[in-house]
């Protein structure tokens, strides 16, 4: 499987169909994404969908871990949010030592 990269003009906000187009994927399967809550877009007066640029470093992840690790996309949200708890309390344990000088090895 082969991701899209997409250099992007200096717009902050793509509607679905470019973001799709960036993103490598067909809008209904972006609109799954957000039904799931692996996305999370911002919805103007008329409903239509907006799609911050970051976010797909979000899809990136998501297809990594669909076609990877064989997760389906139900799943992909719990598995996305144990990796960020993760690197949460990896990041915590390396302030800590830092702030302690190193490791308490015993």
């Amino acid at each position: 499987m082969s991701f899209a990269l997409v250099r992007l003009s200096t717009v902050d906000k793509l509607d679905l169909d470019s973001f799709s187009r960036a993103a490598g994927l067909h809008p209904d399967l972006v609109r799954r994404f957000v039904t799931l809550g692996l996305l999370e877009p911002r919805r103007d007066a008329s409903g239509r969908l907006w799609f911050d640029r970051g976010q797909l470093t979000a899809v990136a992840r998501i297809q990594r871990l669909h076609s990877g690790l064989a997760v389906n996309y139900a799943a992909v949200g719990l598995v996305m949010d144990l990796l960020d708890r993760v690197a949460e309390l990896e990041a915590a344990l390396r302030r800590a030592t830092r702030r302690s000088g190193g490791p308490q090895w015993s």
